[in-house]
């Protein structure tokens, strides 16, 4: 699917991810398994903080606008809205779990945390990034590459 060259970045980002929640939801349940999967979930997810947060900020900013009188908008708001909450919920349990030993995290738990980034990263994909692409200027696309790191953007991209 092609995709606003503002947004290619972000998308890139996505790439890894659902390699790594497709992974996770086929996570055998033996703890060798257990502690890979939860690892790299865990680390794609706290590396992903500056993803959230443009979409948080710039994306939802932006859209907020279109509110009230586009139903699809504030749907795709409102769903944004609770998967990253539901992220977060889990982000926050990675770092409790792998601080605290006596947390034990189980094949479940990797299982549903890759349900959850899979669903999310689809979502964003099929629903919110085509509602951005249609809604938001030229310039809140150029804002929203600014703001993505350097190290996703690709030199030929030329922007």
């Amino acid at each position: 699917m092609k995709r606003a060259h503002q947004l290619q970045p972000l998308s890139r980002q996505h790439h890894l991810g659902l390699n790594i929640a497709r992974h996770a939801k086929e996570c055998a349940d033996n703890p060798a398994a257990i502690t890979e999967h939860w690892g790299a979930l865990s680390k794609y997810l706290n590396d992903m903080r500056e993803h959230f947060h443009i979409e948080d900020t710039l994306i939802a900013n932006a859209l907020l606008p279109y509110k009230e009188t586009q139903p699809e908008v504030a749907s795709v708001l409102e769903t944004l809205d609770k998967q990253h909450q539901s992220l977060y919920e889990c982000v926050a349990k990675t770092n409790t779990s792998t601080a605290s030993k006596d947390d034990k995290v189980t094949v479940t738990d990797v299982q549903h945390l890759g349900s959850l980034l899979y669903d999310h990263i689809r979502f964003e994909e099929r629903k919110l990034f085509p509602i951005v692409e249609r809604y938001l200027t030229a310039e809140e696309l150029d804002a929203i590459y600014a703001a993505s790191p350097d190290s996703i953007k690709r030199m030929d991209e030329g922007r």
